[in-house]
């Protein structure tokens, strides 16, 4: 299934943002002010239901992967996490009034999307070195469709180059109509996040860029297991190697 449109493409280019935020003590209080923040908002705003997150591990180095539905899929997912993750962002979020500064001051490593950004990769590789939890939304965009969309590479060419265990986390019902629409009539909307279990990525390919499609395929489908049919998209029937399981 293709995409009904082109992946996006930064029109932006400011690679002297990117970079792998520095943990400093200010960093770590406002990461944790947030961390508490977005639960709230989250329980203000939505009723999240959660299962799996008993294989989320204490400490890095770590790749979660998610679906990317609407802008209620971080308050939801931060609100069942033990702690505050790093993430990859678009650097068209660095803009924003306000949003902007508060998202590079929790310190995430800014992306521009559709380019060759090996500054974004370098600094995703540094963190897992130094062994932190890494979001990443492989689809690389919201979902046009409401469904998995094909995935991009990056993803899949990281936990090839450190070698780092991925889990997938799959949200539903984070939708912006579905979210906003109950919030007109203060409502919650009802959201579910899955936890799968951690993986590597398993097989061969000849070649990077086969290895790299072999792995995305991977991913993917880790993620297209964990939501229901009509969530599932672009890879509802697709057949990929079952990933390595690290946990029993």
């Amino acid at each position: 299934m293709n995409d009904p449109l082109p992946k996006p493409v930064s029109e932006i280019w400011r690679p002297e943002l990117t970079r792998l935020p520095k943990l400093t003590p200010a960093r770590r209080a406002f990461r944790n002010f947030s961390h508490r923040f977005l639960k709230l908002v989250a329980k203000i705003c939505l009723h999240v239901t959660f299962e799996g997150m008993e294989n989320f591990p204490q400490s890095g180095p770590l790749m979660v992967v998610i679906n990317h539905l609407g802008d209620s899929d971080v308050p939801a997912l931060i609100s069942t996490l033990p702690f505050p993750p790093d993430a990859l962002g678009k650097i068209e979020l660095y803009d924003l009034p306000i949003l902007g500064k508060l998202i590079d001051g929790y310190g995430i490593i800014w992306l521009h999307r559709g380019q060759a950004d090996t500054r974004a990769l370098r600094a995703a590789l540094n963190g897992f070195r130094e062994g932190r939890v890494i979001v990443i939304a492989p689809e690389g965009r919201y979902s046009l469709t409401g469904a998995l969309e094909e995935g991009t590479g990056g993803a899949a060419f990281l936990a090839y180059k450190s070698g780092v265990p991925i889990m997938p986390i799959a949200i539903t019902g984070t939708e912006n109509e579905n979210v906003y629409g109950r919030m007109k009539k203060f409502r919650r909307a009802r959201v579910h996040v899955k936890a799968g279990k951690i993986f590597q990525l398993a097989g061969q390919a000849e070649g990077r860029q086969d290895a790299v499609a072999l792995g995305t395929r991977q991913i993917m489908q880790a993620l297209a297991d964990l939501l229901p049919e009509k969530y599932q998209g672009a890879y509802s029937s697709t057949k990929s190697q079952t990933p390595t399981s690290l946990q029993s």
